[in-house]
């Protein structure tokens, strides 16, 4: 079949529109809207970096106008026409069209089923594979790569490996009751992971410094902002580490993926209107507090928290309430923590564990600390926590053969990047949100 043949023509993207101006180019993307005022149209174009207002004339480009004059939103389209700065227009540019190829046109008959309109949040949900074509959706989830970007970066900079964990494990890494199990190759169980720390444990043990960056899984029945079924993780593990390591390690990374985010994406932050000076206060070191004075900051709130309480969520936005940035808790009481926490040695009761807990009430976004080196207190705290020994036998085999102070922490990059976006729910900072009775589109 004989492909149509186009003249030599200058392609761009809309994001790069501004290093165009009054040159002749050709955009490749998707009619977002339009409105007419008598015998000009005025179509809105996007194409998945941005989007770009155009203006065409009944009377200059006939053609032109004929083919956008009653097309379809979310009709594909290839626009050629000139660049022109328009303080009025968003992105401060548009295009003046000479020539548009309707690649798809949307039916009358069936309309695309997101308008400029309020849809109830259901509605959304079970069009989501839609819902993300518009700006604010698409900003967001560009604003999630640039997290992406920046974490990977900053780890690696910090002569950090990255090392994959699997998804199949054989048996719990935190709680038992929020496992998803799954069927495994001939009637063997499996599980999908809850973490890739112990995995990178090991890989530490082989590498020094590693991190990990996947998907997570919790069967965890919450139904909040916060949650997700499944999330992402990105989390480092270190030899020769201790807790204040990991806490300097987390406050560093924080604060640099926010500040490449400020820095490469400004644009997206303008289309959801995030508060940016708010961001521009993310600055180490950040502010410490123990497991007992974060007891007295709530009960001081007149929360009812006690000595040995977990922080939920309305603890969570208490304490954040008291700082501009991430707030650092650390030293829980260790029987709050998993199996694997090392203990204070100047108070034992205590876990050297930490939580970094964002600021304007997003709660928990980094959880960590050291690890238990020690082989007969690790089997120790297994038998105590009714876990399956022979399923944890190559985990014991870390602290078998050579074994040393380490530490690591998990950052969960969906409440972090719903954090730096403000969004009010977690559901909006993930392509496809899996979520407590939707598994939908």
């Amino acid at each position: 079949m004989t492909q149509p043949q186009h003249a030599a023509r200058t392609i761009i993207t809309i994001e790069h529109a501004g290093e165009h101006v009054d040159s002749t180019v050709t955009i490749q993307g998707w009619l977002y809207n339009q409105r007419e005022s008598g015998k000009l149209l005025f179509p809105i174009f996007r194409d998945g970096t941005g989007v770009l207002q155009g203006v065409v004339s009944q009377k200059e480009q006939p053609e032109a106008f004929e083919a956008l004059k009653g097309l379809t939103r979310e009709s594909s389209v290839i626009v050629t026409g000139t660049v022109r700065a328009e303080a009025r227009a968003a992105g401060g540019f548009e295009m003046h069209i000479s020539g548009v190829e309707v690649v798809h046109r949307v039916s009358d008959s069936e309309p695309y089923p997101i308008q400029p309109k309020e849809h109830g949040v259901d509605f959304l949900l079970d069009r989501r594979h839609l819902w993300i074509r518009t700006p604010r959706q698409a900003a967001i989830l560009r604003i999630r790569a640039e997290v992406e970007r920046a974490a990977r970066n900053y780890m690696d900079g910090q002569g950090y490996t990255l090392t994959d964990a699997p998804v199949f494990t054989p048996a719990a890494c935190e709680g038992t009751s929020t496992l998803f199990e799954v069927n495994y190759i001939d009637d063997q169980k499996a599980y999908l992971t809850q973490s890739g720390q112990l995995y990178v444990e090991a890989t530490a043990a082989a590498l020094g410094k590693v991190y990990t960056f996947g998907p997570t899984f919790r069967a965890e029945k919450s139904k909040t902002r916060r949650h997700l079924t499944e999330f992402w993780m990105l989390e480092p593990e270190a030899a020769y580490a201790h807790l204040e390591d990991m806490m300097q390690l987390g406050e560093g990374l924080v604060s640099a993926v926010v500040r490449s985010v400020v820095k490469n994406r400004p644009r997206e932050l303008a289309t959801i209107q995030r508060d940016v000076a708010k961001l521009e206060k993310i600055v180490p070191p950040f502010p410490r507090v123990t497991y007992d004075e974060a007891i007295k900051v709530l009960q001081k709130a007149g929360n009812p928290a006690k000595w040995g309480d977990d922080f939920g969520g309305d603890e969570e936005t208490i304490i954040s309430k008291e700082f501009d940035t991430p707030v650092i808790i650390h030293r829980y009481p260790a029987a709050m923590k998993a199996f694997y926490m090392a203990t204070d040695e100047q108070r034992p009761e205590l876990s050297l564990s930490f939580d970094m807990i964002a600021p304007e009430g997003y709660g928990e976004i980094i959880g960590g600390g050291e690890r238990q080196s020690n082989y007969e207190t690790l089997l120790k705290r297994l038998r105590e926590h009714n876990l399956p020994e022979e399923s944890f036998q190559w985990y014991l085999d870390l602290r078998r053969y050579g074994s040393v102070a380490h530490a690591g922490f998990g950052l969960g990059l969906e409440r972090t990047v719903a954090w730096i976006c403000g969004t009010e729910h977690i559901r909006e900072v993930i392509p496809f949100p899996r979520m407590l009775y939707r598994v939908y589109p």
